[in-house]
C-alpha cells in the first residue's frame, strides 16, 4: 500500500528552492497553476492572509520556511538576530486565527532556535528543522491514509460512495492528503464507488480544489452544492463523510471549515460514519473545548461580491469561515498516533501520550 501511495503523490503545493518559499497559488487554480514566490517572512504570512497557501497543515509547514527566511535576513544584518526575528514570529502568528498548525509549527522553530549554540550556523540548523517538519508532515499522510482506509475496510468493505468537505488534500498538506489522503488510498484499494464534494462556499475549494485533484488521478468525482449533503445521504448511499480540521480541542471537538457542523448532524441523523483526518499538530490540549476555539471571520465582500462584482441586496453578510463540531457527532479522529473512536478528553489524552502508532 505504501508504494502504491508514494506513487500516486502527484500534486505539490508547497516548493523550497534556490533559498525561497514558492507556492502553488490556491486562488487561481484550477484554471491556472501560477506559482507564488515569498522571499520573506513578511511575504509569507501576507501569502497565508490572503490564502495563497490554505489549509492547517501547509500553512504550518509555510511558516516554517518563513522563520528561516526572516532568520537569514535578521543574521544578515548583523546585531541581535534573535530578538529581531521576534517581529517575524508576530507577524506570521497574526496571519490566522483558527488552523492550530501555524503556532504549533512557530513553537516548534522557536525552540530549535533556543538550542542554537555559539558558533553554530542558525540559518543552517532552522532550515533544516524546516525541512523536517515538511516531511513529518508527508510521512503522517501516508499513515493516516493506510489506518482510514482500515476503517473503511473494517465498517463496509464493498464499494462505497464517500462525501468531503472543502480541501484537505496534496494542496492543504506537505504531501497526500488527509481526508483526501484516506479518500485516494481507498480508491486504490477497490474500496470507491464515487466521491461526492460539496462546493464549500464561499472559496470554492471542494469545486476548484478538491474536484480538480480528485479529477486529475481519474477518481469518479461529482460536485454539488453544500446544502445537497442531507439530500445526498438520504439517495445516494453515502456511507462515510471524511473530512480534515483546523484545531482539534482537548475533549474532541473539532474545528473547520463553515459547514463541516451541519454536515456532521446531517451524518447522525442518516446513520452515515463521521471520520476526522488530522495530523497529532492541529490537536490543541491546552484548549478544553470547542468553544475556546478563536474562529476566523473574513471580509463580507467574499458573500457580497463575485469577481468584484456585487452580487448581494444592499445588505451586510456574516462569514465566519470554520465552524465547531462536537465530539459526541465524531465517530472516529484519525491521526499518525492512531485512532481514537467516540472521542473524549479522556482518549484524547490517552492519543496525545502516545510517542509514536502502536
Amino acid at each position: 500500500m505504501r508504494e502504491q501511495l508514494l506513487a500516486a503523490e502527484k500534486v505539490q503545493a508547497i516548493d523550497w528552492r534556490d533559498g525561497a518559499l514558492h507556492l502553488l497559488d490556491q486562488r487561481v487554480l484550477p484554471f491556472e497553476q501560477s506559482w507564488h514566490v515569498c522571499r520573506s517572512a513578511a511575504a509569507v504570512a501576507e501569502a497565508i492572509r490572503l490564502m495563497v497557501v490554505r489549509g492547517a497543515p501547509a500553512i504550518g509547514i509555510s511558516a516554517a520556511y518563513a522563520v528561516v527566511l526572516g532568520a537569514r535576513a535578521r543574521v544578515a544584518a548583523g546585531g541581535d538576530w534573535r530578538a529581531a526575528l521576534e517581529a517575524d514570529f508576530q507577524v506570521l502568528a497574526e496571519s490566522r486565527p483558527t488552523a492550530v498548525n501555524l503556532f504549533w509549527a512557530l513553537n516548534r522553530m522557536r525552540e530549535r532556535m533556543a538550542r542554537i549554540k555559539e558558533g553554530e550556523d542558525p540559518v543552517a540548523l532552522l532550515e533544516s528543522e524546516a525541512l523536517g517538519i515538511h516531511q513529518s508532515d508527508r510521512e503522517a499522510n501516508l499513515t493516516m491514509a493506510q489506518i482510514g482506509v482500515d476503517l473503511i475496510r473494517k465498517h463496509q468493505g464493498n464499494r462505497q460512495n464517500l462525501l468531503t468537505h472543502c480541501n484537505a488534500g496534496a494542496l492543504a498538506t506537505g504531501g497526500f492528503g488527509t481526508a483526501l489522503g484516506v479518500i485516494r488510498a481507498a480508491y486504490l484499494e477497490g474500496l470507491v464507488e464515487r466521491i461526492y464534494v460539496d462546493e464549500t462556499r464561499p472559496w470554492l475549494q471542494g469545486s476548484r480544489l478538491t474536484a480538480w485533484e480528485l479529477a486529475g488521478e481519474g477518481i469518479p468525482v461529482s460536485l454539488n452544492v453544500d446544502s445537497a449533503a442531507a439530500h445526498l445521504m438520504k439517495t445516494r448511499g453515502i456511507t462515510w463523510v471524511i473530512v480534515g480540521a483546523d484545531r482539534i480541542a482537548a475533549n474532541g471537538d473539532v474545528a473547520n471549515k463553515i459547514g463541516t457542523y451541519q454536515l456532521a448532524v446531517n451524518a447522525m441523523h442518516h446513520g452515515v460514519r463521521f471520520m476526522v483526518v488530522a495530523p497529532s499538530s492541529t490537536i490543541d490540549m491546552a484548549l478544553e473545548s470547542g468553544d475556546d476555539i478563536p474562529i476566523e471571520e473574513r471580509d463580507a465582500s467574499e458573500l457580497l461580491e463575485l469577481n468584484g462584482q456585487r452580487v448581494a441586496a444592499g445588505v451586510d453578510a456574516l462569514n465566519p469561515v470554520f465552524d465547531v463540531t462536537p465530539a459526541d457527532l465524531v465517530d472516529f479522529i484519525v491521526t499518525e498516533k492512531g485512532v481514537v473512536e467516540r472521542p473524549d478528553a479522556a482518549k484524547m489524552a490517552r492519543l496525545m501520550c502516545r510517542k509514536r502508532l502502536h
